[in-house]
């Protein structure tokens, strides 16, 4: 029977599919539970290794991950201090630093954060005009130029629009200006910069010098170059800051943006110095030296004024200058301060020192008269005066004012060497000075031991030494304060960032001869301007009417380098005198370097009038009272 089993008991059996199918499954899930317990094993495992690796990152490489990630972004920068000024005797700036900024986009970043951009606001319009739009506000800002630099706006344009990683757009931006271009194109980056500026121009450049404070050099090469700018440089230049900013990764480019800067050290601002130099004497000498030496036909000239009391130097000028802010276009010789680096034989000015040993030491007065013959012996060569003349009679004071070369030798003798060495030392000669200028000489003197037979028939007459413009000032300077020389500076005060005031040191005096000699002398030295009949001095053209004028001319022979002997046609020309010599408020000393072929060639002394004219104006001189009297030179 069908649907049963033998037996007739009904079947307990499955159908066959049914019974082959349930193992099958069986062996599936079994296999699904394996694959599934492997995945979560390894789901496990991955996640035991990644929160380890979270563990070590966040944990034991936090720090150290961190820091290195600051770096690639984080970079620090220097600060410049704001340099001091260089101020004259009266306040008036000589040199200071203006604050200004320089401008520099980053074309490629700035094209990538734009494309970003237009992606999500496809209506802002393309880079190009955004280009158009930048070239179009600095120009309107900054109008077609800026000391020199073209901002028009296709100079801009193509400037910002060149494929590179970073461009510098324009320097020195006054910073207001610079501030309203950032905020309206915050992709412009504005980097501090100061501006020196020399208000005089040339004026006083020697002394000065220059500073390369400005373009875009790194706070550690920023400095002075040449003059006081670079002698007093550890003064102005004050001391950097330090400041983090952010970066381009790899690149030294900062990123514009708030917030990308961070202050760590603040800058410290330089000193101030002030000056003895008083700038409206140091413009009225350098019109005067610069016309004297061209009518003169000199290679060079230089002149100086001393504070007869102080030994400040009032002013001090050379007849070539040079632009401090372009000193690329200066010549060598122009950077030069010719007067204390540059050495010659004084000539006659010289004598004063033998007329002040002389009476020093009580062999001579002024009235005293000498048989002076027209030349004379010195071991192995003959000395002569400048005239030819029989043995004449001459006053002591009339051997200076005639300049006769065989009278101060007479005088010179009866001294003696070690005496005349002594006073050398005393005036100065032969040693570097303290004035404070850079490139100041020490000129030359022969050691006492060195000194030959024919030595001492050169140096009283100002021949076998040399010196420097402001060492001949100096000598005159102490015979002008009374015998007492004081070394002459440059530097009157430090002024702090807050106006505290630090006067500098005087230096010391060196007591030359006594007050007695010095007046004396200066009378003696009066009748050089002398204008009388037959009882002229060399220097008359150097008198000023209403004021004793003491000083003398000088006229040295150069050196001939073919023959390596005494030339004959190139001389120093040179005067130092006194204003007033009945009391003393100036010297002046003036060189001249080879003149020749003109009516100015032979003597500075009309030089000398013009510059003793104008100090008894600008510092309103009183008149002396009384006139230097007429004394009698030879008879």
């Amino acid at each position: 029977m069908a649907g049963s089993s033998r037996g007739g008991r009904p079947s307990s059996r499955r159908p066959l599919s049914v019974q082959r199918g349930r193992p099958a499954a069986k062996r599936r899930g079994a296999n699904n539970r394996l694959r599934l317990l492997v995945g979560r094993v390894l789901l496990i495992g991955a996640l035991v290794l990644a929160g380890g690796k979270l563990v070590q990152v966040q944990g034991f490489q936090a720090e150290a991950l961190s820091r290195q990630a600051e770096q690639q972004r984080a970079t620090p920068v220097e600060i410049p201090a704001e340099r001091g000024a260089i101020l004259d005797r009266n306040g008036n700036q000589l040199a200071f630093s203006v604050e200004a900024r320089s401008l520099a986009v980053l074309p490629q970043k700035a094209a990538q954060d734009w494309a970003t951009r237009l992606a999500a606001e496809p209506n802002i319009g393309s880079y190009e005009d955004h280009l158009e739009e930048l070239a179009a506000f600095v120009h309107q800002t900054l109008g077609d130029e800026v000391r020199g630099q073209r901002t028009d706006e296709r100079t801009i344009l193509d400037t910002i629009s060149r494929d590179t990683s970073y461009v510098k757009v324009v320097d020195d931006v006054d910073p207001a200006k610079a501030a309203a271009i950032v905020e309206e194109f915050p992709e412009v980056i504005s980097e501090y910069r100061a501006v020196r500026v020399y208000p005089n121009g040339p004026l006083a450049s020697n002394i000065i010098g220059a500073a390369n404070w400005r373009e875009d050099q790194t706070p550690a090469s920023i400095g002075g170059l040449t003059g006081l700018e670079n002698s007093e440089n550890n003064v102005l230049a004050g001391r950097s800051g330090k400041k983090i900013v952010d970066t381009v990764q790899g690149d030294d480019v900062v990123i514009p943006g708030p917030g990308r800067e961070r202050e760590v050290a603040a800058a410290v601002p330089g000193k101030s110095i002030e000056l003895t130099i008083d700038v409206d004497t140091q413009h009225e000498l350098q019109k005067m030296i610069t016309d004297y030496t061209a009518k003169s036909g000199a290679k060079s000239g230089s002149a100086v004024v001393l504070d007869s009391s102080t030994g400040e130097i009032v002013a001090m000028v050379n007849d070539r200058v040079y632009d401090p802010t372009d000193i690329g276009s200066a010549k060598p010789e122009d950077l030069r301060n010719a007067a204390v680096t540059d050495v010659f034989e004084p000539g006659s000015v010289n004598k004063i020192i033998t007329a002040a040993a002389a009476i020093e030491h009580g062999y001579y007065e002024p009235e005293t008269e000498l048989q002076v013959p027209g030349s004379t012996q010195v071991a192995d060569r003959v000395v002569r005066d400048a005239w030819p003349h029989d043995t004449t009679t001459m006053t002591f004071t009339g051997v200076f004012a005639k300049s006769s070369n065989v009278g101060t030798l007479m005088a010179a003798e009866k001294v003696g060497e070690d005496a005349y060495a002594d006073l050398l030392t005393k005036f100065g000669l032969g040693v570097r000075g303290d004035s404070g200028l850079p490139g100041e000489e020490s000129g030359y003197v022969p050691p006492r031991n060195q000194w030959s037979g024919s030595t001492f028939g050169n140096l009283p007459i100002g021949q076998g030494l040399s010196m420097t413009l402001l060492q001949m000032a100096g000598i005159y300077q102490a015979i002008a304060n009374d015998g007492e020389r004081v070394p002459p500076r440059v530097v009157r005060a430090q002024i702090d960032d807050d106006g505290t005031r630090t006067e500098a040191k005087r230096p010391d005096g060196v007591r030359v001869v006594s007050p007695e000699t010095a007046a004396t002398v200066r009378d003696v030295f009066r009748a050089v301007v002398q204008d009388a009949p037959g009882q002229s001095g060399t220097g008359k053209a150097a008198a000023l009417p209403g004021y004793q004028i003491a000083g003398k001319t000088g006229t040295a022979q150069q050196i001939d380098e073919t023959c390596a002997c005494y030339s004959n046609s190139e001389y120093w020309i040179t005067f130092a005198g006194i204003l007033p010599a009945d009391d003393p408020r100036f010297v002046v000393a003036i060189m001249l370097d080879a003149p020749t072929g003109t009516p100015y060639s032979g003597s500075a002394a009309p030089l000398f009038h013009d510059i003793a004219s104008y100090l008894t104006q600008r510092y309103q001189i009183p008149m002396s009272a009384e006139q230097s009297p007429v004394v009698t030179l030879t008879r």
